[in-house]
C-alpha cells in the first residue's frame, strides 16, 4: 500500500455508504491523530485503539448517524495531498472548507490539527484532507 491515509479515508467513506455502525482500520500514529480530530469535530460517535492485532493494532470507529433520517455526519471525505503530489500551505493561505462549515486536516511541525487551530497558532503545513 502506497498511501495509508487514502486507505483510511476510503474505508470510512465505504462504511458510511454501506451504513455500517463500526469500521475497523489498521492503526498508525497519523491515523490515530486524524481519528481524534474527527471525534473532537463531531464527525464520529466514538473510537477505540486496540493493540491486539498487528504491530500497531487497529482503530475501531463508531460512525455517527442522525437518529431520525439516518444521514451520516460525514458527507464528504477528500484526500488533498498525495505521495506523488504534496500540497503545502503557509499559515496565511490555509484553505477554508465550505466557507468554514467543513474541516481541513493539516500536518504541521506542531502535530496534526485542523486548519482553524493551525491559523490560530500561525503555522502552515501539508493539507492532508477535507471533511464535510
Amino acid at each position: 500500500m502506497t498511501d495509508p491515509i487514502s486507505d483510511y479515508l476510503t474505508r470510512l467513506r465505504n462504511a458510511v455508504k454501506a451504513k455500517h455502525r463500526v469500521v475497523e482500520i489498521p492503526a498508525s500514529n497519523l491515523k490515530k491523530a486524524i481519528t481524534e480530530i474527527l471525534y473532537k469535530q463531531g464527525y464520529i460517535l466514538s473510537y477505540r485503539f486496540d493493540n491486539d492485532n498487528g504491530p500497531q493494532g487497529t482503530i475501531k470507529i463508531a460512525l455517527k448517524y442522525d437518529s431520525t433520517s439516518g444521514i451520516s455526519a460525514i458527507n464528504n471525505l477528500k484526500r488533498v495531498s498525495r505521495p506523488g503530489l504534496r500540497h503545502y500551505k503557509p499559515a496565511a493561505e490555509l484553505p477554508r472548507v465550505i466557507n468554514g462549515l467543513g474541516t481541513a486536516i493539516i500536518s504541521t511541525s506542531r502535530g496534526v490539527m485542523t486548519e482553524k487551530d493551525a491559523r490560530r497558532e500561525n503555522v502552515g503545513g501539508e493539507v492532508l484532507c477535507y471533511i464535510s
